[in-house]
C-alpha cells in the first residue's frame, strides 16, 4: 500500500478536509455521554442544580454561610454576590424571579466565568454542608456522632429557642479558625465532587425558600441540555454524510488514477514484459486488486483516523469520569488488541494466497471462453468443467477459511462487549454506593467504554482488510514499478526527411530473456525499399522472431538493425514505429465497425484511402455484401468474420497508414490461393515504393520475392531469387519440393 501512496497526492485537501471532519465527528460522538450524565446527575438526582454556587441566596443564610469561611474566602463570596433590596434599582425584576425578596433581602450572583464559578464552589459547597448538618443535629441530636468533631460543642446543651448560628458567631475568631481548618479536613476527605453533591440539595431547598419554581428549573435544565444533544448529534450526522461523501470521493478518484497508471504502464510494455505478467493476472491486477485498494482506502479515510480519536478521547473521559475503574478497559483494549494478533497472523497467509487463485480462476475462464470452440470439438467440456471447478473450489475454500475467522470475531467482539458492561455495572455499582460517583457518571463510563470497544473493532475490520489490500496494492506495484527492458535513447536521432525506408541487419544475434543460448545467430541481410524481402524456413526457425526486432519488441542481444543509416535504439520508438504498417500473424480486431478499425491506423483517412486499401487487401467483396457495408459491426477479437476475412482487414488496416516499411507477420496464411495472389499483385503494384517484409511458409507467396532470406535454427541458409536458391539451398529446396509440383517451381 505505501508503495501506492503518491497517487493520493491530488487528493491531499479533500484528505485533510475529511480527517478535519472525523476530528469534528469524534468529538461530538464523544460530547454525547457527556451530557446524558448531566441530565442524569444534574437534571434529574440534582433538580437542576448544577454547582453549590446559588444564583441568588436569602441574606440571613448568607450571614449563616459566610460565618464558615475564613475573611478572605468571605470577601471573595462577596465580591461576586450583589445584595438586593427594595431599594435597588432592578428591585422589581427580582422580586418577580425571587418572590421572597418581598420580606427579606437577598444576595444576587453577578455574571461571572466559569472559572470564578469553580473557584467559589468548594467554598460554598463546604459551608452548604456545614450548615445543613448542624440544622440536621439540632433537629436530631443523636447525628452529631456521624457529623464529626468539626461541631467542637454539644448540641444538646444548648437552649431551646437560642439561634445556634448568632452563638457561632460569637465565639472567638482563633476558635472559628480551628472549627473551619476541621471542616477543611471534612472536605479532603470526602472530596470537592461529593461535597457539591451535598451541598446542591441545600442550594434547591434555598430556591425553595426564594418561592423560585423548581420543577420548572429542573425541566428547563434538562430541555436545555437535551437540546444540546439534539444539535451536537445533529453536528455528528452531518459530519458523518460529508465524510462518506469525501471519503468515496477520495478512493474512487485513486483508484481511477491507479488503473488509468497501469493501463498506461501496461500500454509500454515490450514483450519481455508481457513475459513477466499473464494477461489473465494483469487483467486481475487492474480490477479486482485496485478495488480492493479503493475499498481500503475508503474505509482507511472513514475508520483509521476516526477509530483513535474515540478510542484515546474515551480512555481520557472515561478515565475522568471513575479513575478507579481505569483496568476495567486496560482489560478489554489488551484482549482485544491479543484477538486482532492472531487474526492477523492467520489471515494474511491467506489473503495472499486468494488473490493468486482469483488470477487462475481468471487464467481458466479466459482459455474457457476464448477456446470454446475447440472444447466443443475435442469433447473436452468434462474436462473443462473439472478444471474450472477446481480452480473454483480452491479460490472459494480459501474466502471461506478467511470468512470464518471474521465470522467467529464478531461473537467474541459481543461477548467481550457484554462481559464489559456487565463489570462496569456491577464495579460502578460498588462505586456508586460508597458515593464514590454518580450514577450518570456510571452510565456515561459505560458509553465511553462501549466506544472504545467500537474503536478497537474498526481497527480489527482494517486488519481484515488491510492484508488483502497490501497484498493487491503490492501487485500492482509490482506493475507500475516495472523497469523497462526497451527504453528511449536519452538523446534520440531523427530519421532523415527524405525517408526511404531501407531495413539492414548486421550481425544480429538474439536471445528471449532469462534463456540459456540464443534463437538468432550473427543474421545479416539487407531489404532495400521497392523490394519484397522474405523470410522463409520449418517452424521454430526464428522468422517471427527476426521481424518483431524491427518495431523494438524485443532488442536485439548483439549487432544492430540500421533502418536508412540510423540504428533504431537510437530513435524513439514512437517515431520507429510510425515508419512501419505491422500485420500480425494473427489478425487482432477491436469492437466497433470495419471503419473503426481501418482507422485505427489514421483517423483523419478520407474514404478514398479507406476504400482504396479494402481493393488492395482483397476485402471489398465481402464488406460490400453486408447490408451495412463498412458501418458492419466487429465483434471483440473479430469472432464473427472469417480468418481470412479478419487478416485481409488487417492487411487494409496497414495500408491505410501508408508507411514506407510493411512487416507481413505470416498474414496470408488463412487465405486461398487465389486471393493470396490477386492480393500479391495488388500490393506489388500499389507499395512499389515501399520496403515489403513478408514472413510465410508458402512458396507460393515467396516464389516471386526479390530477395528471399532462408532460416533454419535461428540462421541465415540462405539468401537470394527464388531460382537462386533453388540451386544453391537445400533446406529451400526441399520446401519448395514438398509444396509445388515441378512445373510450378520453374
Amino acid at each position: 500500500m505505501l508503495r501506492l501512496i503518491k497517487y493520493t497526492k491530488p487528493y491531499l485537501l479533500l484528505i485533510l478536509l475529511t480527517i478535519a471532519l472525523l476530528f469534528v465527528q469524534a468529538n461530538a460522538d464523544l460530547a454525547l455521554p457527556d451530557y446524558m450524565s448531566r441530565i442524569v446527575n444534574v437534571g434529574i438526582q440534582q433538580g437542576g442544580v448544577e454547582n453549590a454556587v446559588a444564583q441568588a441566596v436569602r441574606q440571613s443564610q448568607m450571614e449563616k454561610l459566610l460565618i464558615f469561611m475564613s475573611p478572605e474566602e468571605q470577601n471573595l463570596v462577596l465580591s461576586n454576590y450583589t445584595l438586593v433590596d427594595e431599594t435597588s434599582p432592578d428591585y422589581a425584576q427580582y422580586l418577580e424571579t425571587y418572590p421572597t425578596l418581598a420580606s427579606e433581602p437577598i444576595y444576587v450572583l453577578n455574571e461571572i466565568d466559569q472559572t470564578m464559578i469553580d473557584q467559589l464552589n468548594p467554598i460554598m459547597g463546604r459551608s452548604w454542608v456545614v450548615i445543613t448538618g448542624i440544622e440536621q443535629v439540632i433537629a436530631d441530636p443523636s447525628k452529631a456522632q456521624s457529623f464529626g468533631p468539626g461541631l467542637n460543642f454539644d448540641p444538646s446543651k444548648i437552649p431551646p429557642g437560642m439561634d445556634v448560628f448568632a452563638l457561632l458567631k460569637q465565639l472567638p475568631a482563633e476558635q472559628l479558625s480551628q472549627m473551619t481548618s476541621q471542616f477543611d479536613q471534612m472536605t479532603e476527605t470526602l472530596g470537592e465532587n461529593m461535597i457539591n453533591q451535598m451541598a446542591v440539595g441545600s442550594v434547591k431547598d434555598e430556591y425553595a425558600a426564594l418561592g423560585m419554581d423548581t420543577a420548572k428549573l429542573q425541566s428547563s435544565y434538562i430541555w436545555r441540555v437535551g437540546g444540546m444533544m439534539l444539535l451536537i448529534s445533529l453536528l455528528g450526522g452531518v459530519c458523518t454524510v460529508a465524510v462518506g461523501y469525501l471519503a468515496a470521493k477520495t478512493a474512487a478518484g485513486t483508484a481511477r488514477d491507479i488503473r488509468q497508471a497501469v493501463f498506461q504502464k501496461v500500454e509500454d510494455f515490450s514483450s519481455a514484459e508481457f513475459d513477466k505478467f499473464s494477461t489473465a493476472s494483469l487483467i486481475t491486477r487492474s480490477t479486482n486488486d485496485v478495488t480492493q485498494v479503493q475499498m481500503v482506502i475508503f474505509m482507511m479515510l472513514r475508520m483509521v483516523f476516526y477509530a483513535p480519536i474515540i478510542g484515546i478521547g474515551g480512555i481520557i473521559r472515561a478515565v475522568d469520569k471513575s479513575p478507579n475503574m481505569w483496568w476495567i478497559i486496560a482489560v478489554a483494549v489488551l484482549t482485544l488488541l491479543g484477538m486482532i494478533l492472531v487474526v492477523f497472523s492467520i489471515a494474511l497467509p491467506k489473503f495472499k494466497i486468494i488473490q493468486s487463485l482469483i488470477d487462475r480462476l481468471n487464467l481458466v475462464t479466459r482459455e474457457n471462453l476464448s477456446g470454446m470452440m475447440v472444447i466443443r470439438a475435442f469433447n473436452k467440456q468434462t474436462d473443462e468443467e473439472k478444471r474450472f471447478d477446481k480452480a473454483n473450489r480452491d479460490l472459494t475454500d480459501n474466502s471461506l477459511f478467511v470468512a470464518r475467522i471474521m465470522v467467529t470475531m464478531m461473537p467474541i467482539m459481543m461477548l467481550i462487549m457484554n462481559g464489559l458492561s456487565l463489570l462496569i455495572i456491577w464495579v460502578g455499582a460498588h462505586q456508586v454506593a460508597e458515593a464514590n460517583m454518580q450514577v450518570g457518571d456510571m452510565m456515561a463510563f459505560l458509553q465511553y467504554a462501549m466506544q472504545i470497544v467500537f474503536a478497537f473493532l474498526m481497527m480489527s475490520m482494517m486488519f481484515i482488510f488491510l492484508p488483502r489490500a497490501a497484498v493487491s496494492g503490492g501487485r500492482i506495484a509490482d506493475v507500475l514499478e516495472t523497469e523497462f527492458t526497451i527504453n528511449d535513447p536519452q538523446n534520440p536521432k531523427a530519421f532523415n526527411a527524405q525517408f526511404n525506408g531501407q531495413v539492414e541487419f548486421r550481425n544480429v544475434s538474439f536471445r528471449y530473456p532469462d534463456a540459456l543460448d540464443d534463437v538468432l545467430h550473427n543474421i545479416t541481410f539487407t531489404a532495400q525499399p521497392g523490394e519484397m524481402t522474405a523470410f522463409i524456413g520449418s517452424t521454430g526457425c526464428g522468422k517471427s522472431t527476426v521481424i518483431n526486432l524491427i518495431p523494438r519488441f524485443y532488442d536485439v542481444t548483439e549487432g544492430s538493425i540500421i533502418l536508412d543509416g540510423v540504428d533504431i535504439r537510437e530513435v524513439r520508438q514512437s517515431e520507429l514505429r510510425n515508419k512501419i504498417g505491422y500485420v500480425p500473424q494473427k489478425g487482432m480486431l477491436f469492437s466497433g465497425t470495419i471503419e473503426s478499425n481501418l482507422r485505427y491506423a489514421d483517423q483523419d483517412a478520407s474514404d478514398e484511402m479507406l476504400n482504396e486499401a479494402i481493393e488492395i487487401a482483397q476485402a471489398s467483396e465481402f464488406i460490400n455484401a453486408k447490408p451495412e457495408g463498412m458501418e458492419a459491426e466487429i465483434s471483440q477479437g473479430g469472432s464473427n468474420v472469417s480468418g481470412g476475412q479478419k487478416q485481409r482487414l488487417a492487411i487494409a488496416r496497414a495500408l491505410v497508414k501508408k508507411p514506407p516499411i510493411f512487416i507481413f507477420d505470416d498474414s496470408f496464411s488463412a487465405l486461398d490461393f487465389k486471393t493470396d495472389s490477386a492480393l500479391r499483385k495488388a500490393l506489388k503494384a500499389k507499395t512499389g515504393d515501399s520496403t515489403v517484409l513478408v514472413v510465410t511458409q508458402r512458396v507460393a507467396t515467396v516464389k516471386n520475392a526479390d530477395q528471399i532470406v532462408v532460416l533454419d535454427e535461428g540462421r541465415v541458409v540462405g539468401q537470394g531469387k527464388h531460382h537462386e536458391l533453388m540451386e544453391s539451398c537445400e533446406t529451400y529446396r526441399e520446401i519448395a519440393m514438398s509444396q509445388l509440383s515441378q512445373e510450378e517451381l520453374k
